[in-house]
């Protein structure tokens, strides 16, 4: 599942979760029953028809939840765009889509994400794309809408937050998308050698990043799976002191040579927990331009690379399987309005 967003802290943020500035949750295990039979609308009529809630009555804008194996799932109508919905898993924003306009990108976390899958190629050149956690499917709808004719496979674990999402969230049938149920680091290790332009992880379990997809033995896998050029992009998720963050750059230095790390300066000063873009290659990256795309944002954002960011890592040890833990409880107050 999507990470968590702290973006409930960011004015012009759509509703109360996802991924704006801490992205933090993505689901744990499946969940048990029939999810579809499991759907209750807030109002008069849920979203009941597979077109997405994009009829004229207003009674199909009526929020719907659904217990998932992360926990109770929530699509909340965005108000201020008409078609636009916002995933949370148990109060927690995970995803934003808008279905009349999948290049709209409304958390932070998210625009980031997609400064790197616009500056994966040159424009609308078709990529191969592996997204590890699929949340709403919201990365995979904005690189089909920018990238037409890319080849995408979305591994989530949740089977029921699929469900819901296909009902009630279609994907555009002439996008190339396939989504398989799998952890994610299972899911990876299927993929042949070489097959992926990018990988985008944007993995949580009850809002923290499973341990098993911190460690050096985890980003090999991935760095297998690119292409000698291809690129990996994480969400990441720290508060202070920023331990784990600091763990996390140390281990993608000892597997990737080329780094560049994206997050609020809030974030970086170690003043409030929030999200950080890790991005990663074998060779080099476009550190100047991605610096000021994300400095451009509407909440500006900072990058760091080379010297500076390993100066940033402190020392931090490489985080192994025997060792690692998963990311930090955010909390409570990340997901309030301030």
């Amino acid at each position: 599942m999507a990470g968590p967003a702290e973006h409930l802290r960011e004015a012009g943020d759509p509703g109360p979760h996802q991924q704006g500035p801490v992205n933090v949750a993505r689901r744990g295990t499946p969940g048990r029953g029939k999810a579809k039979a499991a759907d209750k609308a807030v109002g008069p009529k849920a979203m009941g028809r597979r077109d997405g809630g994009r009829g004229s009555a207003r009674a199909e804008r009526e929020p719907v939840s659904r217990p998932v194996g992360g926990g109770l799932a929530e699509l909340i109508p965005d108000r201020e765009r008409p078609h636009g919905w916002t995933l949370l898993i148990d109060g927690a924003p995970q995803s934003h889509v808008d279905l009349d306009d999948p290049a709209h990108l409304s958390f932070a976390y998210q625009r980031r994400l997609g400064h790197v899958i616009d500056l994966a190629a040159p424009p609308l050149q078709p990529l191969h794309v592996l997204h590890l956690g699929g949340g709403a499917f919201t990365l995979a709808r904005y690189t089909a809408a920018t990238r037409p004719r890319s080849t995408q496979q979305i591994v989530e674990l949740d089977a029921p937050l699929v469900q819901l999402v296909r009902d009630h969230l279609p994907l555009d049938p002439q996008a190339r998308v396939r989504v398989r149920t799998a952890d994610a680091r299972e899911g990876l290790g299927r993929f042949p050698d070489g097959w992926a332009d990018l990988v985008i992880a944007d993995v949580f379990s009850g809002a923290r990043t499973p341990a098993h997809l911190t460690s050096a033995e985890f980003l090999t896998e991935v760095r297998r799976v690119l292409k000698p050029e291809g690129r990996y992009a994480a969400n990441l998720a720290d508060g202070p002191p920023l331990a784990h963050l600091r763990g996390q750059v140390a281990t993608a230095a000892a597997v990737f040579p080329e780094l560049a790390l994206a997050a609020d300066p809030e974030v970086w000063r170690g003043r409030r927990f929030g999200n950080a873009v890790l991005l990663a290659s074998a060779l080099p990256l476009p550190v100047a331009e991605f610096t000021r795309r994300v400095a451009s944002d509407p909440h500006p954002g900072r990058v760091e690379h080379g010297r500076a960011l390993t100066d940033f890592t402190g020392g931090a040890a490489v985080v192994t399987d025997a060792e690692a833990k998963p990311s930090p409880v955010p909390p409570p107050s990340v997901f309030e309005n301030p």
